[in-house]
Parts: structure tokens; sequence; C-alpha cells
């Protein structure tokens, strides 16, 4: 009797891996990833930064209002001008929350006498919430349909109305 050599009878045709299932698996799982995506809010505030330059700085009006917010954890005050000076102190409320209306009637009133000014310098101190700090900007910046119309002249010598309060908000304070 002739034995077949044991190599031969092992010998099977090779199959090839399936790889089909791997790819629906990984084309699934990359749709959502992408449909997830959406979901994702990234928020931004936007600010300018303090200019350091070695240049000569430009030439400046002679009596800037040069408004500064520091917002603390109990009250928020106002201060104004080149040498700082304490115009006005705005306590939280019972609600917890800061009196931004009157805040707010206070900037229209230094706006309203200089139409000009769009900067405002924040001081937060570290524990401020995002949210308080939110809200706080919204005040500086926005004007409320309620708030009289405020005017400047615009280079043609035409009346323009301002949109907005104090738009160039400037953090003091970044890296402390």
């Amino acid at each position: 009797m002739i034995r077949v050599p044991t190599a031969r009878r092992r010998r099977k045709p090779e199959q090839k891996l399936n790889l089909t299932p791997i790819m629906d698996a990984v084309f699934i799982f990359i749709f959502f990833l992408l449909m997830s995506a959406n979901f994702i809010k990234i928020m931004e505030i936007g600010s300018d930064v303090p200019i350091v330059s070695e240049n000569d700085p430009p030439p400046q009006d002679k009596n800037p209002l040069a408004l500064q917010l520091i917002i603390k954890e109990n009250e928020i005050e106002l201060m104004r001008g080149t040498t700082p000076q304490l115009v006005a102190k705005f306590q939280r409320l019972g609600d917890g929350k800061y009196d931004l209306a009157n805040l707010h009637a206070k900037l229209v009133e230094f706006k309203k006498t200089k139409s000009s000014e769009e900067s405002i310098i924040f001081s937060p101190e570290w524990e401020i919430g995002y949210e308080e700090l939110i809200r706080v900007m919204d005040t500086v910046r926005l004007l409320e349909k309620t708030d009289d119309a405020i005017f400047r002249k615009t280079k043609e010598g035409l009346d323009e109305k301002i949109p907005t309060l104090f738009s160039k908000i400037v953090f003091s304070n970044l890296m402390s």
C-alpha cells in the first residue's frame, strides 16, 4: 500500500480574509462621528488685546473716558480716567445678580457725552463665572431698544446712529 505524504493531505485551499464586516463597522463609526460633531458648539469671547509697541503712540484724545470695570465677587466698580477714579459701584441684588440695569444706564450717560468712545477695560477677579462675565459684557456692548438714540458725526458731517454702546472690550488681567 502506498502512503500519501501528510503534507499533501493537509494542504487546503487558502482562504481570503473577509474584510467587508470590518469596513462596514469603520464606515458606520465615521458616520457616527460626523453626525455627532454637529452637536458640539465652541464658544468664544471676542476681545481686543492691549497693544505693546516700541513705536510712538498715535495722538490721543485730550480727555478720554478711559472706562474700566473692576468686576469683583460682590460688586462692580466703574472707574474713569487715565488716572482711574471711582465713578460708581454696583452691588449684587437680592437675587444674587449684579445691578446691571443701573450699570447700563450709567454707561449710556457716558456714551452720550463721548459718542466716539468705543473701548472699555475689564478687570474681572478670577472667581467670576463665565455666565456672569457674559451678562456684564452684553450689558456693556449692546444698546437696548428702550435706550435713547445716540448719534455721532461721520466724516461727511452727517449724523449717524450708534448701534452699540462700548463694542471694544479689552481684558486687562488675562495672565493673572
